[in-house]
């Protein structure tokens, strides 16, 4: 089965939140939070001796098609090199209502995600993927992997597991180099590059300066762990009026000059830059919806 490189339309991916595939009862509240991705948990957050219930219970929810609110659901699954992930995989495959997307845990090789859309396209299942790079080896290969398959919506920044594995301290200066060659894999691949999230919930400026850092070295979100971070991140990951303003001009100038360079504002400007504006109006266009 062929897929697109690219999905139809470009999603808002301002915030996402987890919540626990053991506690169905929860999706509701999470789909209701304001965050543009809500993240069914099978993986950190639920104990080995739960993981088969919290299989059967997360995955349940898609039985039933979900509403048509512009809310992004995906489930993330256990690391697809452990026995868990095995099982995640397999109850997928057989599954005939998979979730929309698959949000895979500490992907090491661009050769795990082509055994997975393997699978996937001989299942005939349209599951999008979801990439967190957390480890060593994953951040070494991250260029690779960001191209693996046409199904990857977005590269995930795992900080915590990610200064673990460098034995550096978990902050933004100690992790810089790590975060700019995910947001390098992805540019490249023409997907989103999605910040990991803010753990003192007790510091809502300390996140909104860290999410300004995100969005300004090239990141299109940053993950929450309670609701309450939700309005902070999708106000520093909109697009602000002026941006939008300047995105349409340079579009109109593309459009009239039918060039691959122009002048905006005294500026000279190349074509390239036409896919950032592109999304920049999407953003802008489906968060002025909602």
């Amino acid at each position: 089965m062929k897929h697109s490189s690219q999905p139809e339309t470009i999603r808002p991916r301002r915030s996402f939140i987890f919540t626990p595939g053991l506690k169905p009862e929860m999706f509701p509240k999470a789909l209701a939070s304001g965050a543009d991705m809500v993240c069914i948990e099978l993986e950190d957050g639920v104990a080995p001796k739960d993981k088969d219930e919290a299989r059967r219970k997360g995955l349940s929810l898609f039985e039933k098609p979900l509403k048509a609110d512009g809310v992004e659901c995906v489930v993330r699954i256990n690391c697809i090199r452990s026995a868990f992930g095995i099982s995640d995989i397999q109850a997928i495959l057989k599954s005939s209502t998979p979730p929309p997307g698959l949000m895979l845990p500490k992907v090491n090789s661009p050769e795990e995600i082509r055994w997975i859309e393997e699978l996937l396209d001989e299942a005939e299942h349209e599951c999008r993927l979801h990439v967190i790079i957390e480890t060593n080896a994953g951040l070494e290969s991250a260029f690779e992997i960001a191209q693996s398959s046409s199904r990857i919506e977005a590269l995930y920044f795992g900080g915590v597991d990610m200064s673990a594995e460098l034995r550096c301290k978990n902050s933004w200066e100690t992790l810089i180099y790590a975060r700019s060659k995910l947001v390098h894999a992805a540019a490249n691949a023409g997907i989103d590059a999605i910040d990991v999230p803010y753990l003192d919930l007790e510091d809502p400026e300390g996140m909104k300066q860290e999410a300004i850092l995100a969005r300004d070295l090239g990141f299109s979100g940053k993950g929450s762990i309670h609701p309450k971070q939700i309005p902070i991140l999708n106000e520093v990951f909109t697009p602000e009026p002026a941006r939008v303003e300047h995105a349409q001009k340079i579009l109109k100038a593309f459009e009239d000059a039918d060039t691959g360079l122009v002048v905006v504002d005294g500026k000279l400007i190349e074509k390239p830059v036409l896919r950032e504006m592109q999304r920049i109006l999407a953003v802008h266009s489906r968060v002025s919806k909602s």
